[in-house]
């Protein structure tokens, strides 16, 4: 059987948001494979989205009042997904470690060497979902924030290209943590299916923010 890690070390302890920024790049900054590549695409959408709850947020009040349940709606929508990319950073965390002690499971029966190639099948899988659950979130934010592109508050709207650069470079890092697992994933169809989902994503945030942009530009003036 396939062992869960105990939650150990300076950044799954205790939440990952909990962290300051400083001890978060340092913890980056180390010899520790954790946090990595899919835990900053994780902040990094965090970031982003945090970008167009602002704008959401400078796009209500008395001039603003007929939008105001529209923004209301995504403010409270892009704090939901700023819990799950937080949730996320953590699971990529577990994900690497599940991965390190399947390899260094025994393999000197046929029995230990079956059993540790199930593990590390599992732990890969794992390891390629999880970042892909990042870069669907990213894109429903994008998207969100796209269908009211064009009523938000003119005076923040280059925040507003902030957010969707930043939730796009959080979807194209977190795909070469998918695309780096799905190498170690032997079933094709999974492997087929995990490279579809992820081309998919890509090419939906390419055209949202392209979108975005045009409104941003043509605001900016």
């Amino acid at each position: 059987m396939c062992k869960r890690v105990k939650e150990k070390g300076r950044l799954t302890s205790v939440k990952v948001f909990d962290q300051s920024i400083r001890q978060f790049i340092e913890a980056a900054c180390s010899a520790s494979p954790t946090p990595g590549g899919g835990s900053v695409a994780a902040v990094s959408a965090a970031l982003g989205a945090s970008m167009g709850s602002m704008v959401a947020s400078l796009s209500t009040g008395t001039r603003f009042e007929k939008n105001a349940a529209q923004m209301n709606t995504i403010i409270a929508q892009i704090k939901t997904a700023i819990d799950e990319f937080e949730q996320i950073a953590k699971q990529d965390m577990e994900s690497f470690r599940l991965f390190m002690d399947a390899l260094k499971m025994p393999k000197d029966t046929d029995e230990k060497r079956a059993q540790r190639s199930e593990c590390l099948q599992q732990a890969a899988i794992q390891a390629a979902n999880v970042p892909l659950r990042l870069m669907t979130q990213s894109r429903d934010i994008m998207a969100l924030l796209e269908k009211a592109s064009q009523i938000y508050n003119k005076n923040v709207i280059s925040d507003l290209g902030v957010a969707v650069i930043t939730l796009d470079a959080a979807i194209q890092s977190a795909w070469l943590t998918v695309k780096i697992n799905l190498s170690s994933i032997k079933n094709e169809k999974t492997n087929s299916n995990y490279e579809k989902q992820g081309m998919h994503l890509l090419n939906d945030a390419q055209k949202i923010k392209q979108s975005v942009m045009n409104v941003v530009m043509d605001k900016i003036g």
